[in-house]
């Protein structure tokens, strides 16, 4: 684990804390970089809608997938 000292302002870290139920400042920050790490995938993966074409549907994929039975 890497240490980093920042400076936050102390309205925003307590309000985060309140937020997230967060037992410490640490813990706080932690879940608002993973947060926000999820929400920027998801992003990404909505922006790229409509942008893949797929040729089978999923029943198809199913039936001839062995791993299913």
């Amino acid at each position: 684990m890497a240490r980093a000292t920042v400076t936050l302002p102390q309205d925003l870290l307590t309000e985060l804390m309140s937020l997230v139920d967060a037992r410490s400042k640490t813990e706080a920050v932690i879940t608002a970089i993973k947060d926000e790490i999820r929400l920027r995938k998801a992003a990404r993966i909505k922006s790229m809608a409509g942008a893949m074409e797929f040729t089978t549907d999923a029943s198809e994929l199913r039936h001839e997938d062995s791993r299913l039975g």
